[in-house]
């Protein structure tokens, strides 16, 4: 890329880096909110997963149609809807915060979850292609480490700024009004300083009308097909990412549930963890990706994630804990590495391609509510979740980096032509 191609793509991703940073504070608050409401509602373990898969699920039914508007309202306009729906999710957490203790409060936190997950459907949909397409094809996961840095340093501070109002160990869930009412009106300011800044509208390769009929080989042969479904590389890549995002959430969202069951203080500052170690490998990979390809980088990171996973699984507790960082450190490749080998050489496609990479970030509802069930299933009838039983359920991360390694080696090639 020449200067003046970096320079025309600076603020752009300047502008997308600050819509990671409100995806990352959004979904973070949930990491805490999972602890708070098993207390404030007294669920199990199972149960107060649910708020994760209330969030998540909105990219099943959701990732499709957004595919369509980002479509017909370009980038733009689609990230400005979105950050007004993520807007009015969190202002829905305050009624759900008033109601106290009754389930009802717990039913109106899944709604308010629900249409935060809408919103932050839309922003993805809307930027992650965006970003991807700001420079070569072969630098994405170099451009999204950037993008990752902001977002789960947000994920950090979520839980962060929630813990200032909230007491985790005994939460009074009609505290958390005050900061989901600042969120909300952050998150709207945002929206409307979006309606005065120039962002530029851009188009993948062979994705314009006037692309359509290029002599380029791979476009060509793209642009021939007549659905997605006929990019095996995309949809195996989909699956890649629906698994990716189901074990980040997971390591996310269970590491102060974890802390607390290995009875370590302050568990809330366990949560720095995960984020901790994403941010160092965004920035191992910010420099490692000059020199070697995102594929091998992504081969790389799967292996160090698979060691971390035995670790963490067969080490004392209080030691396996630390391992959940080198999770996130694994981690960090990974969307960025995904998302642009998957999303190539789709050409007009490009944006529904998008869309279904989109749809498989519900995996963050599915994986983490699956290892909430397998917890529920190794506690005693009347017990409580130990650090053991947290542990055996981990084992729930192995099969999941073997398909990614999978992936990163060859399934990313089906019916490329090499």
């Amino acid at each position: 890329m020449t200067q003046s191609n970096n320079n025309k793509f600076l603020f752009p991703l300047i502008i997308t880096g600050i819509a990671f940073f409100v995806i990352g504070f959004g979904v973070g608050i949930n990491g805490i909110m999972v602890p708070v409401l098993q207390d404030a509602f007294d669920l199990s373990k199972g149960m107060s997963y649910m708020i994760v898969a209330a969030t998540f699920s909105a990219f099943l039914i959701f990732g499709g149609p957004s595919g369509w508007v980002i479509k017909k309202i370009g980038y733009k306009k689609g990230l400005i809807i979105a950050l007004f729906i993520m807007s009015l999710g969190m202002l829905l957490f305050i009624p759900s915060a008033k109601m106290g203790a009754a389930m009802s409060g717990f039913y109106m936190f899944l709604i308010a979850s629900f249409v935060g997950g809408m919103g932050n459907t839309l922003l993805q949909t809307a930027i992650n292609p965006y970003v991807t397409i700001c420079g070569p094809i072969e630098k994405t996961a170099l451009r999204m480490s950037a993008m990752g840095i902001m977002n789960k340093s947000a994920w950090y501070l979520g839980p962060i700024f929630l813990s200032l109002f909230l007491d985790v160990k005994n939460p009074d869930i009609a505290n958390a009004a005050i900061p989901f009412g600042i969120a909300s009106a952050i998150i709207a300011l945002f929206a409307v300083s979006m309606f005065f800044i120039a962002l530029p509208e851009i188009t993948a390769k062979g994705e314009s009308e006037e692309d359509q009929n290029t002599a380029d080989e791979t476009v060509f042969a793209a642009n021939k097909k007549t659905s997605i479904w006929q990019f095996p590389h995309l949809v195996l890549g989909a699956i890649a990412l629906f698994i990716y995002v189901g074990v980040e959430t997971l390591a996310m969202v269970s590491v102060i549930d974890f802390a607390n069951s290995v009875g370590l203080n302050n568990p809330q500052q366990y949560s720095a963890f995960v984020p901790l170690g994403l941010v160092i490998g965004y920035v191992v990979c910010i420099f490692l990706l000059q020199w070697i390809s995102q594929n091998k980088a992504l081969i790389y990171f799967v292996v160090i994630a698979l060691i971390s996973s035995f670790l963490l699984v067969l080490l004392p507790a209080k030691n396996a804990i630390y391992f959940l960082s080198g999770l996130g450190f694994a981690h960090s490749i990974m969307w960025g590495a995904i998302w642009g080998i998957a999303i190539d050489k789709l050409g007009k496609f490009t944006k529904s391609g998008a869309s279904l990479l989109v749809v498989a970030i519900v995996g963050g509802a599915i994986i983490p509510l699956i290892f909430g069930f397998i917890l529920d299933a190794l506690i005693p009838t009347g017990g409580v979740a130990t650090a053991e039983s947290f542990q055996k359920a981990y084992w729930l991360f192995i099969p999941c980096y073997l398909y990614i390694l999978y992936y990163a080696v060859a399934g990313h090639k089906v019916g490329l032509k090499t």
